[in-house]
């Protein structure tokens, strides 16, 4: 909440400056699709039958959205990976989004008169003196202003066909473009695919309805800019927020809550939401809210990763150097057990380490030539763990000497003694709901005497979902 106050203290007081009235902190912020007129653009029970209609709408084209682009990124993933090929897709999309755009422009001579229009920066590109081309106007103008000028500009100011064609190509070039190795993001594509083809639908509705009044063009492009949105990335309470704050009406609340919950359901019949895909696509372990329906049947001896790397409480400096260096196995904690003097006896876990508490008692070299010396180096402080953090040196970056590697170092001082554990014949809704609740990165798998036999991580969680087949395992990234 701080932050978010200074944030929006700091960019209010820029605007001021960038407006030419300096100290004037009442901007409405950067994205800002000017306010409705409740009188001219109400809304009654007959309409909301269409609001929900207009929401189907949205969550199928959400769906196909979603659909292709998840074949297109499943293709950059096999073939393009390479940062040449990379670079040249970006440019071959901008080549070919300046060129559909011209040839749009130029088949399209959707020309209007600038008298008593409303478009702050009219295109004239192929149209005579006094008039403006309106596929260049919502082609060639930010995104931002294309959308301002579908909700606000007066019935007429754009030809059917025109909005179609637009709808239709932005779809698949904003489909293209999503997932490019470029900064681009999907909101306010899909607010303004949405905004043309719901001001097509208004258009479309004033015909049948002999220019009843109702209809107007502006609202149901808003309503469509709220399904086809809803229908991408399949958000709901953020999304009415969102939208009402862009639109400086709360008037519109209950309708674009119900297009947008209309357009989740919808899509959610078909496929998962745009970014749950790439989650799931770029294999990063996210859990989500509740474990699979179907998983109580599996244990925790079922998905633990073995076998486990443990630390005897004193251990041998060389040891831990090696096991930090070891590439095959990136491991971020370390159940501690007992020392024991017998190899093949497994000892109980006494506690856990994280690797950047074993990176930082190497680098302030916090260890003993014999173990049954005592510690006479200057202990370490809380102060030293928080300094390292959040970017912990490799342990690339540590030199320990051939001597060095045959001291002693121990670990009962930085350990925690009292780690979360579960026993292996614990459900996966449990282990998963103790993920969920305490925010744990790794768990502890014991048996029935307190000795280490796994270790359960997000990503043992994570490969784990709810198909249309059932429960299904999935192969998530290494790294």
């Amino acid at each position: 909440f701080f932050a978010s106050m200074i944030s929006t203290f700091t960019l209010n007081s820029v605007l001021s400056v960038y407006h030419g009235n300096a100290w004037d902190l009442s901007s409405p912020g950067l994205i800002n699709f000017g306010r409705f007129d409740n009188e001219k653009m109400g809304y009654t029970i007959q309409e909301i039958p269409i609001f929900i209609f207009m929401g189907v709408v949205g969550g199928i084209l959400g769906a196909l959205f979603n659909a292709l682009n998840y074949w297109l990124t499943m293709f950059r993933i096999r073939y393009i990976h390479r940062p040449c090929l990379q670079v040249v897709e970006a440019m071959l999309v901008a080549a070919v989004t300046a060129t559909v755009g011209f040839v749009m422009i130029y088949c399209s001579r959707d020309c209007q008169p600038i008298q008593g229009s409303t478009v702050a920066y009219p295109l004239q590109l192929f149209c005579a003196d006094g008039e403006y081309n309106s596929m260049a106007t919502a082609f060639f103008n930010t995104p931002e202003k294309s959308v301002v000028n579908l909700f606000h500009d007066p019935p007429g100011s754009y030809n059917p066909m025109t909005l179609g064609l637009f709808t239709l190509m932005y779809f698949f070039l904003a489909c293209w473009t999503y997932g490019l190795t470029v900064s681009a993001g999907v909101f306010i594509p899909s607010l303004l695919i949405g905004a043309a083809w719901g001001r097509l639908f208004g258009i479309s509705l004033s015909y049948l309805s002999k220019g009843s009044i109702w209809a107007d063009p502006g609202k149901y492009a808003l309503m469509g800019a709220a399904a086809q949105l809803g229908g991408i990335v399949r958000m709901t309470l953020s999304l009415t927020v969102i939208m009402m704050e862009a639109t400086g009406n709360v008037t519109y609340g209950f309708p674009i809550m119900l297009v947008l919950m209309t357009a989740k359901i919808v899509g959610d019949y078909f496929v998962e939401g745009l970014y749950d895909m790439h989650i799931q696509l770029q294999s990063v372990p996210f859990l989500h809210w509740e474990a699979p329906v179907t998983s109580h049947s599996l244990t925790a001896r079922e998905v633990m990763s073995t076998p486990v790397t443990c630390l005897r409480r004193i251990e041998r400096v060389g040891t831990v150097v090696d096991i930090l260096s070891d590439t095959s196995s990136n491991h971020n904690g370390f159940p501690v057990v007992e020392s024991s003097p017998d190899a093949t006896q497994v000892a109980g876990l006494r506690g856990l380490i994280l690797r950047s508490q074993l990176i930082v008692l190497l680098k302030h070299k916090v260890f003993v030539e014999r173990a049954n010396l005592s510690l006479v180096q200057r202990r370490l402080k809380l102060k030293d763990f928080r300094d390292a953090y959040p970017r912990f040196p490799p342990i690339q970056s540590i030199h320990v000497s051939q001597d060095e590697r045959e001291c002693m170092i121990d670990l009962s001082e930085f350990m925690n003694p009292s780690p979360y554990t579960v026993p292996q014949e614990a459900s996966l809704p449990r282990v998963f709901k103790l993920f969920r609740a305490l925010g744990l990165r790794h768990l502890v798998v014991v048996d029935n005497r307190n000795e280490v036999v796994g270790m359960v991580t997000r990503k043992d969680l994570a490969r784990y979902r709810l198909g249309k087949e059932g429960l299904e395992e999935l192969s998530l990234a290494q790294t």
